[in-house]
Parts: C-alpha cells; structure tokens; sequence
C-alpha cells in the first residue's frame, strides 16, 4: 500500500513547499518504509511508500523518467506481469526487478489512455506527462485502492485520502448532502450509488473502472471497464470446465502471493475462503513458506441463538479445512472486549465517511491489526466469490426447469438436492413456483418480512429526488433491489461499479493504517470474466448448488466442508451481546438522537423515537438482527459523522 499525493497549477504558478508539505505532513502519520516527494514548476508528486512486493523495496516513487519527461506516482500491485513483459517486450534480464509503477509507466507510453485497460490488479496512479502538460491516472475496476481530487479553474490535487485535501487553505470542508441523501436512502451496506462524490461537497473521487485525465483547468472522467457476460464457454466435457477453472483461478492466487512479508487469508469454514486458502497453501508449500490463517470466532460466553442451519462459531469446520490441507498456522480470535459501539469514532477516522457494516467492523479491524503484528504482508480472502467462484442457486436454477417443464430433470435434481440439503423434495414445489412465477407471492397474504425502516427524512428525500436516483440503478423505495430475480442481481452485480465501492474503501483504508495488503482472488479480473462465461448447468447439477468449485476442489478441501449444503457460516452474530457491558452508554448516546437538530435534518424523527421505544430493554443476543437496534446504530454513526463539521 502507498498512499499518493500530487498538486497541479493549471495558471502555471509553481507548487510551493507551503503546499506540498501540508499533505505530506498530514500522510506521515501512517507506517511507512519511505517517503519521497517530486516538484518541478508547476507539477508536484509524492508518495509514501509500503513495501509490500519484493520489487518494490527501495522502489523510487514519484519516479521521473527523464528522457520521456513524464513522472509516475503509484498505489499498485499489478497481477499479470508476464503478460505485460511480452507485449511491452521487456528485457530478460530486467523482469525480475522492474518495480509495478514503472510497468504502468511503459503501458502508458505504449497505450496512452488506453493502458488500464491492459493492467489486471489493484491500482490507483497518476502520470504527469510533461510535455503535454498533463494529468493521466485510473483506479482499477473494483475500486480496491482509493483517489480523491479536488479542482477548481487553477488548482487540481489528489490524494489517497482525504484529510490530507481538506488541510490545503483553498479547499473548504463542507457536508455533501448528495451522498448523504444516498446513504441514508439506500438500506443495504451500499453507500451511494454515485461513486463520482463524497461526503464533502468539494471532494470527489475517481469511480472505479475510470480513467481521469486533466489538461489546463479541464477535469474529464471516463470509464474505461466493463464487465458485460461474452458469449459462454463450450468445452467437451465436465473435466474441462474443471480443469479450465483450476487453471486460471491458480494463475490469480499466484499473482497474490506476491511479497516478501509472511502471507494471510482469512479463513472461515465455508467454500469461498476454503478455496482461495487451499490453492494458496498449495503454492507455498514449494516455497517452505507457512500460510497464516485468521479466523473470527464469538465471544465467551454467546450463546447460541441462530437458525439450525446457521452456524456462529465455524470452527469445526474451519479446523477440518486446516488439517486436511496442512502447511497453515491457524489463529482463532474473538476479539476480547472489542465490540461495536466502542469503535464508531475510530472508524470514521479510518474511513473519512460514514459506514454501515457495523456489525462486523471490529473483527474486520482486528484481523488486519493481529495480521499486522504477524509481519503479514498479503491477506487473502474470497469476498467476492459468490457472485464468481461459488456461484450457483439451486432454487433458482430449478425455478427455470419449472418454467420451461423440464419435469425429469427437474424431479431428478430436486431428489438428488433433498438427499444433500435435507428435507423432503416435493416440500419445495411450492418455494420454486413463487420463485418461477413472482405474481403468486401477490396472492399469498400470509407472507410477512422484517423490513428494514425507511431511515431518511421524507422531506429531505424529496429534496434530493434521492430515491428517482437510485431508482435508476434499480433500486425501489424499500432501499435496496427491487426484483428477487437473482440471475438480475448478478448481471448488475457486474454492469454497476457500485456495489464493491464501500468494502473496498475499507480495506484500502485499513490496508494503509496497518501497512498489508488485502488481496481478492475472487475479484480477479480474469477470474469474473471466466465465471461469467461458464454455462449455468456447470453450477448447479446432481443435486449440488455451486457445484463447479465444489468439483474444482476435490481432494483439495475435506468433503465435510465440500460438500456441506446444510450449514451455512455467520460472522458477527454476537456484536449486540459484545456491546452488554457498555449498554447504558450506548443507550445515553442514542436517546440523544431524538433531540439532534442536525440529525433530524436528514433522518426522520418519528422512525428513530418508534425505534427507541423499542429498544428500552437488556439487550438479548437474538436481538442483533431486529431492523430497530441495526437503525440506531446507523443513526448514531451518521449523527457522530455530523458533528465533525461543527
């Protein structure tokens, strides 16, 4: 991780030390092996520096070419170097030193514009190009890695973070009502659908998949990504489609092992994390090199209050994985007086904005600061890996057999599914018609869900038309999706760069305060494509959900958690019983949100007092997924956001 900084005077005064220095000074406060800066004329570039790889130890960043006039900064770790070597015709004998920014640099001389569109990996850069006196950079198709900017008809400057702008004496820190409008309209752990703003009306930001390009006082943005399904993938036989997936998901676990720092993944006892775990182990074990594993587990004393198909505490099968692939130190970590409430003010530290995944921010935290004590340089994880690698409904998919009465099959695999998933196969018939043939579901009156308050205040919706916005998306007035067609939800899974936006700010910011790495094998762009080429039937069959990384995984995980289609893994289960022995100061804090005037603003009042009433009781441990308790809590972090601008 290195986070980048850069100022541009488009009226051609000189960048001042004053200047350059306030940002610098404001990034220090993070670990660094290095700390460079870049200043000529009217340009500025720097950089602090975290070596993670091993090209990029002692890696001169800014780097200014000299005999091409063009100077790079860059937060990069870029995944298919061999590839890049070839096309760019790079020298034998310097593959094996030449650090990723210099890479980006070559691709830019080669493909101007065009060059993120050959880079696969986690990036965000930006070139100074002297002699056009101009600004190019791009951040990677997923957003892993931040750049904020800020301009006006003289000054363009961009940083990793935030802060650092908001301290230059011409930017002025003021709340952005747009994205607060989104925030609180959108009730998933989405923030905005825009991914162009902040949370400060003067900051933006490049989207992901978006190139950025700035010349005089002209600041234009343009996507460079897409991830549209191409037609599907034919091979000969289900040993193919097998083979052909394990080779390319091993070319992208490869690539992440890069550094020369001691590897993590974090490691819960289900398919995604399992897979990425044992193909990665698998490689090192040439290297003599252990793999560490990080596992969230609740705290002392949770009782159990789940579902029978839900499972709080996955060490049974977590160890199962462990012993069966070998070459791991494993850790179990519950994360002893950490709890939820405790850290809202550090978090929106960390992130600069307000946040909604709450309910597992302390073990997310706490993995990166135990991996940071473990010197681990990479943490791996699959947390993109339902909607690639484990892709497969069966419900859904048997939804389509019923539809175009495919009675055989159909009753064969709702058969085969019942000895696997338990449960007596015509039970379903009536699941899968309201699946088939959505308009049943109007019929059926019985049918009532927790749905998750309406937050935002009617008049400041109004106001913003927040929810015409989102409605462009294909997001309803309920705040989130409003069709439960999830073959829908996966194709704009992938044609909105929304979704990852808000997880992957995150972990880059995470990544920068404890000096690693997370890295994604699942969210590989080589990987998304392949998945989204393969044919459903590859996905579901003989009984089995997510079948092909089920098949892809034999011998490589134990069946226990291979073929495991009856418990299903739940990470922060016990966050409202972690947050028992503090609950009179959390109850302080939220009883004050009925009578905060700036809060009231943007949140409506009447839903946060029915929600306090509610809530006026020891807080049991089943009570962690009631909508009231998850409410106050995303109230009382936006109203703690608000009161920074006071």
């Amino acid at each position: 991780m290195s986070a980048i900084a850069g100022i541009y005077h488009s009226n051609n005064a000189p960048v001042t030390r004053d200047h350059y220095s306030i940002i610098m000074d404001n990034l220090a406060q993070f670990p660094a092996n290095d700390i460079q800066c870049w200043n000529k004329n009217n340009a500025f570039l720097g950089c602090l520096s975290q070596w993670i790889t091993p090209e990029s130890i002692g890696e001169p960043l800014p780097f200014y070419d000299s005999e091409r006039n063009a100077a790079i900064t860059a937060d990069a770790i870029i995944d298919n170097r061999e590839e890049l070597f070839n096309l760019l015709q790079v020298e034998t004998g310097l593959r094996k030193t030449i650090p990723d920014s210099q890479l980006i640099l070559l691709s830019y001389y080669k493909w101007e514009e065009d060059c993120p569109k050959y880079l696969i990996g986690d990036f965000a850069f930006m070139i100074w190009d002297e002699r056009k006196q101009k600004f190019f950079g791009a951040r990677d198709f997923s957003g892993t890695r931040t750049l904020y900017y800020y301009h006006d008809k003289q000054h363009f400057a961009f940083c990793t973070t935030i802060e650092a702008l908001l301290n230059l004496p011409y930017i002025q820190k003021q709340l952005n009502e747009d994205w607060l409008s989104e925030f609180l309209a959108i009730s998933s752990v989405v923030d905005t659908v825009n991914t162009s703003i902040t949370p400060y009306r003067t900051i933006e930001q490049v989207p992901p998949a978006h190139i950025i390009s700035v010349e005089g006082n002209k600041v234009k943005i343009k996507q460079y990504c897409t991830l549209l399904a191409d037609s599907k993938l034919k091979l000969k036989s289900e040993n193919e489609y097998v083979e052909a997936f394990q080779e390319v998901f091993q070319k992208s676990v490869n690539a992440r092992l890069r550094t020369h720092r001691q590897v993590g993944a974090h490691l819960s006892g289900g398919l995604d994390s399992g897979s990425v775990v044992s193909f990665a182990a698998r490689s090192l074990k040439n290297e003599n090199k252990l793999l560490h594993t990080f596992s969230y587990i609740p705290s002392r004393g949770f009782k159990d209050y789940t579902q029978k198909r839900l499972l709080p505490d996955e060490r049974p099968f977590i160890k199962s994985t462990v012993n069966h692939i070998g070459g791991i130190k494993d850790h179990y970590l519950d994360f002893d007086g950490k709890d939820s409430y405790s850290e809202i003010n550090e978090y929106l530290d960390i992130l600069e904005m307000p946040y909604k995944f709450f309910e597992n921010s302390f073990w997310i935290k706490g993995m990166f600061e135990t991996a940071n004590k473990k010197e681990v340089g990479v943490l791996l994880n699959g947390g993109r890996g339902n909607f690639t690698i484990s892709w497969g409904h069966a419900l859904n998919y048997y939804a389509i057999l019923l539809k175009k009465m495919k009675w055989i099959k159909l009753y064969k695999e709702l058969d085969q599914y019942s000895q696997n998933a338990g449960g007596a196969r015509l039970r379903r018939i009536p699941v899968l018609a309201k699946v088939a043939f959505p308009f049943i579901n109007k019929f059926n009156s019985t049918v009532t869900t927790k749905q998750f308050p309406r937050l935002i205040n009617a008049e400041f919706a109004n106001k913003k038309d927040v929810f015409n916005k989102i409605n462009k998306y294909g997001l309803d007035e309920t705040g989130w999706f409003g069709t439960n067609d999830i073959y829908e939800q996966r194709k704009r899974h992938f044609e909105d760069i929304f979704h990852w936006n808000a997880t992957n700010t995150l972990a880059a910011k995470l990544s920068l305060r404890y000096s690693l790495w997370k890295r994604d094998s699942t969210n590989d762009l080589r990987v998304i494509r392949f998945c989204l080429s393969v044919p459903e039937e590859q996905y579901v069959q003989n009984g089995m959900d997510r079948a092909l990384i089920r098949r892809s995984t034999k011998n490589l995980l134990p069946d226990k958690v291979r073929l495991n289609q009856r418990i299903r893994g739940v990470q922060g289960a016990d966050w409202l019983y972690r947050m028992t022995p503090i609950w009179d100061n959390f109850m302080k804090d939220v009883e004050q949100l009925a009578t905060d005037e700036r809060l009231l603003n943007f949140v409506d009042g009447e839903v946060i007092q029915n929600s306090l009433e509610k809530v006026r009781k020891e807080p049991l441990p089943e009570y962690a997924i009631d909508p009231n308790y998850r409410l106050l809590m995303r109230s009382l972090i936006v109203s703690k956001f608000l009161k920074r601008f006071t």
